[in-house]
């Protein structure tokens, strides 16, 4: 479980993240929502370590080991092998391939493991036919695919999607959906999810939480997303 106490997160002068508490719990889907502007992203990079933390906590907790402060300066990393993350401009090597690509990401963590690649190309079979093809010249449905292959291919214990349906395509959403709820719910990963369309959340996410100006306003289970809580939070900035 990942859990948030108190995070509050500054670019410049400006307060992004307002003491934000939020648990992630171990094995489940989160969906993270609220209009563009809102902190979603700020979230996901406090979390990865992308953005300094200007006070709070990230805790990970896992079985079998105690609770490990991410922001603690004793704390390993918390990028890959923990965390698997796919911002939302996807962040390939598009002079690449996709074989070189996935070789570059397996050696982030220091300990690659070849059958790594081989299960990368299992979850996204559609990749293994262009693995010699540079990346730039991908579809973009293919360049999300390789994204998540890389954020992948070091068996992450928590997985964290900016934005995926930004540009997808109708088939592709369909995919996707599908492979999260298999590593969600069959191999156990967890997950997070910033998305704004709703309906994709709704289909794969089992919990959400919902930030609105830096702040965490609402989380719950998937369920509780109703339009009422919907027209209060996320239609406000829009009706002034």
């Amino acid at each position: 479980m990942l859990s948030l106490r108190a995070v509050n997160q500054f670019y410049g002068s400006q307060h992004t993240l307002w003491n934000v508490n939020v648990d992630f719990p171990q094995g489940i889907c989160t969906g993270i929502v609220g209009l563009p502007g809102m902190g979603k992203s700020t979230l996901m990079n406090c979390i990865t370590g992308k953005v300094p933390v200007e006070s709070g906590t990230i805790i990970w907790h896992e079985a079998g080991a105690p609770p490990r402060n991410l922001l603690s300066p004793s704390a390993e990393p918390p990028a890959p092998p923990t965390i698997g993350y796919v911002p939302q401009d996807r962040r390939i090597f598009s002079q690449l391939t996709i074989d070189e690509n996935l070789h570059i990401a397996m050696r982030a963590t220091g300990k690659p493991d070849p059958a790594a690649k081989s299960e990368a190309y299992d979850l996204f079979p559609e990749l293994y036919p262009l693995r010699q093809v540079r990346a730039a010249t991908l579809s973009p449905d293919d360049q999300y695919r390789l994204a998540l292959a890389s954020a992948l291919v070091n068996r992450p214990r928590v997985l964290i999607l900016d934005e995926p349906m930004h540009g997808a395509g109708q088939s592709f959403a369909h995919r996707l959906g599908q492979l999260l709820l298999r590593l969600n719910r069959e191999l156990g990963m967890t997950v997070l999810l910033a998305e704004q369309q709703l309906s994709f959340i709704r289909r794969v996410a089992d919990r959400f939480c919902m930030l609105y100006r830096g702040r965490n306003v609402a989380q719950g289970h998937v369920n509780e997303l109703n339009d009422e809580l919907i027209a209060h939070w996320m239609a406000r900035d829009v009706r002034r």
